[in-house]
């Protein structure tokens, strides 16, 4: 399906001061971490591409910086925060700059990073951090002949990468085996500046320099659908897959305006939203989350971050806030849902890099009650794969295997990735955030007090009293949801008030 150009429905001056919609994220603020839990004299790298040089996850930061001589990153276990020294060990293995860096989804302790040196290499982090520089990657990837600056990792299926270059050829590899599984170089006649996986990796979106945004089925190297022009500006663009399908682009006008789209991949003639930000030079970076259909953007050299809702009724993509700091951000990290503390309300953190710094900043949902929010935290993408590679290559397809943030969650033993010359994925566990509702039961024990009549009194005693804390915890949680819906049942009425009908 190709469509040309067609001018579709265009909200101009989006209007932040809009109708008060009930959402559970309209009051969502973002707040920066104290100085002391910031990293600090990191040399992030000066390199000129529109990548995000950072990435994160529940165990480690992950950073591009300036080295002379080739390319490196640092890698920093979460707690290394203060000031970074000089001499603290990087990996850098690469001879060129570093340009993209992802990790794993799969392995806490595995990362993929793409250089100007034309290759892709897949790094094992130690379990506690480096100590010493990390220069022998397991596995190098080499079939690029320009420079390499998208990574991306398969969401569900085990150690599928791609990968895609300056010379416009997208591939996918097997990291087990360091085997080349599909070559697609006939796709994008132009520099391409993102790839983003569907749901469940059938799938991939790309926005290219020629303006067009791509849905691609890798496996049978076809085109499944094109939009022309999507974005009309020749600043570069961005693409995403969301959860249901469609596909959420950043990109500029014609006259250089900053602009947000939602598509309907089944019909790409027109786009269901198109929305103008502002006149701004930086390419917008979406963040997307799909257990709450959120979508944060971050606008290179900006100093803020825009949060949109995105829902099934027009106008589509809802303004939510703005969060707005002094310092412009030259790039932005995004926590896994797993590496939150939900105790705090906590449904984003963005590691945002300043010159010399990385700042954390979390995004909060205040609620009164210390109990788990159910409606903050369904079910999130766990670390376990839910294919192997070779099942994926075979036609198999398979939704995330979800996690509840609630109760404890031990992840099985991760199995030993089979690889001919040594194991990229070791069996180190994926780490829950500390504080992230991590409820494991401790083992039980039986000591000589329970053996004795004493204790069986003991022990009937602590029973009364758990019973009486259990029935106070019901009638607590029974008024915490009567308020909740008073609460629901007031900002309606809120609404309508503003809005003129009441």
């Amino acid at each position: 399906m190709r469509s040309k150009t067609a001018k579709g429905p265009r909200v101009r001056d989006m209007s932040f001061r809009k109708v008060v919609r009930q959402s559970k994220f309209r009051h969502v603020f973002g707040q920066p971490v104290k100085n002391d839990q910031c990293y600090e004299d990191i040399r992030v790298s000066r390199v000129t591409w529109d990548s995000t040089f950072c990435a994160v996850n529940p165990k480690f930061l992950a950073v591009i910086v300036e080295a002379s001589g080739g390319g490196a990153f640092l890698v920093l276990p979460l707690s290394k925060t203060g000031r970074i020294d000089k001499a603290y060990p990087m990996v850098c293995g690469h001879t060129g700059p570093v340009l993209d860096i992802d990790w794993c989804p799969h392995n806490d302790e595995v990362i993929a990073s793409g250089s100007e040196d034309c290759t892709v290499m897949v790094w094992q982090i130690p379990e506690n951090g480096l100590t010493s520089p990390l220069t022998e990657p397991v596995v190098v990837l080499e079939g690029h002949t320009k420079r390499v600056g998208i990574i991306a990792w398969h969401p569900t299926a085990r150690n599928v990468l791609l990968s895609a270059g300056c010379d416009n050829v997208v591939l996918i590899w097997n990291v087990g085996t360091a085997e080349e599984l599909y070559r697609l170089d006939s796709l994008h006649p132009d520099l391409i500046y993102n790839v983003s996986w569907n749901r469940n990796g059938s799938l991939f979106c790309s926005a290219c320099k020629d303006k067009s945004v791509r849905i691609i089925d890798p496996r049978r190297g076809t085109l499944v659908a094109e939009r022309e022009k999507a974005h009309e500006g020749a600043r570069p663009m961005r693409a995403i897959f969301l959860a249901d399908g469609k596909v959420f682009t950043t990109g500029f006008s014609r006259m250089s305006e900053r602009q947000l789209a939602l598509w309907d991949p089944e019909n790409l003639e027109e786009p269901m939203a198109l929305q103008e930000l502002d006149s701004s030079n930086g390419a917008l970076l979406p963040f997307y989350d799909p257990d709450t259909s959120v979508v944060y953007v971050c606008g290179k050299g900006d100093s803020s971050i825009r949060y949109f809702e995105i829902t099934e009724e027009p106008p589509y993509i809802h303004f939510l806030n703005t969060f707005t700091s002094k310092e412009p951000q030259r790039g932005m990290g995004s926590m896994p849902k797993r590496g939150l503390e939900v105790s705090k309300c906590e449904i984003a953190r963005f590691y945002k890099l300043h010159e010399r710094k990385c700042e954390p900043i979390v995004m909060t949902v205040p609620r009164k009650s210390d109990l788990f929010q159910d409606d903050l935290y369904p079910d999130t993408a766990g670390p376990e794969a839910a294919l192997e590679a070779e099942e994926w290559v075979s036609g198999r397809d398979a939704d995330p295997i979800l996690i509840s943030l609630r109760e404890a969650y031990v992840p099985s033993k991760q199995r030993d990735l089979k690889i001919s010359r040594r194991n990229v994925l070791s069996d180190s566990r994926p780490a829950m955030a500390p504080g992230s509702s991590r409820l494991g039961a401790p083992a039980s024990t039986t000591t000589a007090a329970d053996a004795t009549p004493s204790g069986s009194l003991a022990r009937a005693g602590e029973a009364g009293k758990l019973e009486e804390v259990m029935q106070e915890l019901r009638a607590l949680r029974a008024l915490v949801k009567e308020q909740g819906e008073r609460i629901c049942r007031l900002e309606e009425q809120l609404g309508r008030m503003e809005n003129g009908d009441a």
